[in-house]
């Protein structure tokens, strides 16, 4: 049964309890509330409470707490969970670093795409497609095009079941194309979990890693990206080995899949990458059930506490057939648009699709209802 939480319980928690805010009742009009609402990082997303969890052993209690009335919480908090809250609630209004890629700035003030460019024969969904270099750099052209703000190159499936592909020859896959696109201007992030392959794509002109694995799965990652400096994509998945969907199990999705990137997080700025520099990916379709990723767009406003933007990636994964009546993954266009679209109104900075040209143009209404709403 669900019990919420209760101000005076605050101060009944046991030794190893946490306290979560999420931003909740987001409003379109937030000049008409003044200081009863508080802005997400520098987005056009404003909110007038939060939701507030504690995590205390088994039981999670929440409760919906009105911004002005937050600051009266945290002060009924042992002094562990109130310098929890208030390092989450700094976190969530910090304006979010532009991302400085070569010649390209891309700004987070609004959601940016990112094109998916699998160099591979075996992706769940476009696999085969991008395998020739010359196809595949034609393709990230035309995403660029399309507008997508960077494009993501990928040399290894990790759909479930794909096998291990070795760095030698995921190199020989992405490096030409890598650099093709950044020498024609294209802002590029390189998709994978090996120090290898990104030594050699960083050279080759990316700008961005972007590991699914959020630098556990190779001993060096973590080394090769504070040493480059770059901008780094931490995702969750709930195995750092070969297959990262295996292993799965979580007591309350949402809060686990946020601990873990909280620690990663934490790792990553203990070994010297700038905090301004990285960027969290809750990992959609990652050894996660429908329900579990349900939970994870629903509870998605949580990761701003963290501080860092937000990478969304839902794109025509298996969650939308099995909510659609199995769709395959080539008519599941409809329900990758929405689900983005639903991140982009929870304030998701970064939108990984393979479907550029529609994500843009439904990002194009959003903007517009948001520019109506604020100046209306």
């Amino acid at each position: 049964m669900f019990a919420p939480l209760t101000r005076p319980d605050l101060g009944k928690t046991g030794e190893g309890a946490r306290i979560y805010l999420r931003p909740a009742c987001f409003i379109d009009r937030p000049h008409e509330l003044g200081d009863d609402c508080l802005r997400i990082a520098d987005t056009m997303l404003w909110f007038a409470a939060w939701h507030v969890s504690l995590r205390d052993g088994d039981a999670v209690r929440s409760a919906i707490v009105p911004v002005p009335e937050l600051s009266d919480w945290i002060a009924a908090m042992p002094d562990r969970l109130a310098e929890a809250a208030t390092a989450q609630r700094a976190a969530v209004s910090r304006p979010r670093a532009a991302l400085a890629l070569g010649e390209r700035t891309v700004r987070l003030n609004e959601p940016q795409i990112v094109g998916i460019l699998n160099v591979t024969p075996d992706s769940f969904s476009d696999g085969g497609k991008h395998v020739d270099a010359a196809a595949a750099t034609d393709a990230g052209f035309a995403m660029a095009s399309a507008g997508a703000a960077i494009v993501d190159v990928g040399g290894e499936s990790t759909r479930p079941g794909a096998p291990l592909v070795w760095e030698g020859d995921e190199i020989v896959r992405i490096e030409g194309v890598v650099a093709a696109l950044a020498k024609g201007g294209v802002a590029v992030s390189i998709d994978t979990r090996k120090a290898a392959v990104m030594e050699a794509a960083l050279a080759a002109g990316a700008g961005i890693v972007n590991d699914i694995s959020a630098l556990r799965y190779d001993d060096r990652a973590m080394e090769v990206v504070a040493s480059a400096g770059c901008p780094v994509v931490l995702m969750h998945a709930p195995s750092a080995k070969s297959d990262p969907h295996e292993g799965a199990r979580y007591d309350h999705v949402l809060l686990d899949v946020y601990d873990m990137l909280a620690d990663r997080v934490e790792a990553c700025r203990a070994a010297g990458i700038d905090p301004a520099r990285i960027i969290v990916d809750p990992g959609i379709g990652f050894g996660k059930g429908v329900a579990d990723n349900l939970a994870l767009v629903g509870g998605l406003a949580l990761f701003h506490t963290l501080g860092c933007p937000i990478l969304f990636g839902a794109s025509r994964k298996r969650m939308i057939g099995a909510l659609d009546n199995e769709a395959a993954a080539d008519q599941r266009l409809g329900g990758s648009v929405a689900l983005h679209y639903q991140a982009a109104a929870y304030g998701a900075q970064l939108l990984r699709v393979h479907d550029v040209a529609e994500t843009r143009q439904a990002l194009r209404v959003w903007r517009g209802l948001r520019d109506a709403a604020l100046t209306g």
